[in-house]
């Protein structure tokens, strides 16, 4: 019998012998005065018996095994220990077909000496919460983060682009280094599935803005093209889609998208190893999938039932609009150099000096752009003809590959 029955029965026995009233002892039980008389009642009938729980020294019919206990530790400390309790809840749920309220899996999990890897947070200066906008579209907040996703020490940066309103991710691309590609390639997802928003919020990074020192340095070129300031590619783009850009001066700013990288910082190492996936590409795949699945758990609805999203012209040719670009002048005999690598256009001899617009893309690789019309390249490097072969999916060779992401990358921040 619990101390606390054992104070119900003194109470209530002196209750019926008369050493103190029904609201004397419904104040020291606080019950209810009825309640009081039907215990006395119950008491009188069937003595000790009334005041003690009915499913005392019962185990309950919820309650787990042991056996099924241990196989849940056992899961947890093989396989999860960097995964949090919540998360790892849904797991056993999902991939082992275990219901279990996160009170027991708690109780559970710490009874077997595990902690979760989110036990202990760093105290944060709390700041103000700003509302969300009221429609979707209306403003993406853009961020890069460099966290070890495959484990280990290595970091790569997963770029993304988050709804202000809703607060689901509408893009995602993980690459080596925050970069000019992560970015055009969250773009691209977000055009396609969402449509053209109204605003994006980023930082100061140069991706995006043009060091303000040197915004109104032009060449004579751009002086005569009517340019008034100089803008990074990304910002070229943005505009031509009538996107505004503005930037944030601080994290603090685009709290949405720091917390954002928190929760993923936290989930998406875990379901990249339980995907199989270990390289940027094989991750970069399983976003896709991946992204709405995480959209439906932690969206929320906006205010306004209108989207602020424009659909994609038909006449908007987005492999050409979300290449990286190279302006270069051709040398004799139709070729061009682009780091240390000499390439050659096959088709047609152009005359030296020509002026050619390389595009470089993750879909089309490279290609030369001259008088409005495209043209494939052939390396003439011998380093790299034992190299020529396909990566990815069998549409972006080596060589290229390289190329692509020394140009993207040369900016990029380290590590």
């Amino acid at each position: 019998m619990s101390q606390k029955e054992l104070t119900r029965l003194h109470v209530i026995q002196c209750a019926v012998e008369g050493k103190c009233t029904v609201r004397q002892a419904a104040e020291r039980l606080t019950l209810s005065t009825r309640r009081i008389k039907q215990l006395k009642k119950e008491f009188t009938l069937r003595g000790a018996s009334a005041v003690i729980h009915g499913n005392a020294n019962r185990s309950s019919p919820k309650k787990l095994s042991d056996t099924v206990a241990q196989e849940i530790i056992g899961i947890y400390s093989k396989d999860f220990t960097d995964c949090n309790f919540t998360h790892f809840q849904e797991i056993l749920s999902d991939r082992f077909g275990r219901e279990i309220s996160y009170s027991t899996l708690y109780r559970l999990l710490k009874s077997g000496g595990l902690k979760s890897p989110k036990s202990r947070r760093k105290k944060r200066k709390v700041h103000k919460t700003r509302e969300r906008l009221p429609a979707e579209g209306m403003l993406l907040q853009a961020d890069a983060t460099p966290f070890a996703w495959f484990g280990g020490k290595e970091k790569f940066s997963l770029h993304g682009f988050i709804d202000d309103a809703t607060g689901k991710v509408t893009g995602a691309y993980i690459c080596k280094n925050e970069c000019l590609l992560g970015y055009l390639e969250v773009l691209r997802q977000t055009l396609t599935n969402f449509g053209i928003p109204q605003a994006l919020y980023p930082d100061r990074y140069g991706v995006f803005f043009i060091n303000p020192k040197k915004e109104d340095d032009l060449s004579i070129e751009e002086q005569l093209a009517g340019t008034v300031k100089k803008s990074t590619q990304f910002g070229r783009i943005i505009e031509r889609l009538g996107i505004d850009m503005f930037p944030a001066h601080s994290a603090q700013a685009k709290g949405r998208v720091e917390r954002l990288w928190n929760t993923l910082q936290s989930r998406l190492p875990v379901e990249l190893r339980m995907a199989g996936a270990t390289t940027c590409e094989e991750a970069n795949s399983f976003l896709l999938e991946y992204l709405p699945r995480f959209n439906r758990k932690f969206g929320a609805e906006p205010k306004e039932t209108f989207s602020a999203y424009v659909p994609i012209p038909s006449t908007c040719d987005l492999d050409r609009l979300l290449s990286v670009e190279l302006t270069r002048s051709l040398s004799r005999g139709s070729t061009v150099s682009i780091s240390k690598k000499i390439f050659l256009i096959e088709q047609d001899a152009f005359p030296a000096r020509t002026k050619v617009t390389l595009l470089l893309s993750e879909k089309h690789g490279l290609r030369a752009l001259i008088n409005g019309a495209f043209y494939p390249l052939r390396c003439l490097d011998d380093l790299a003809q034992d190299r020529e072969g396909p990566v990815r999916t069998g549409e972006l060779p080596r060589v290229v590959s390289d190329l692509l992401y020394a140009y993207l990358l040369k900016e990029s921040k380290a590590g």
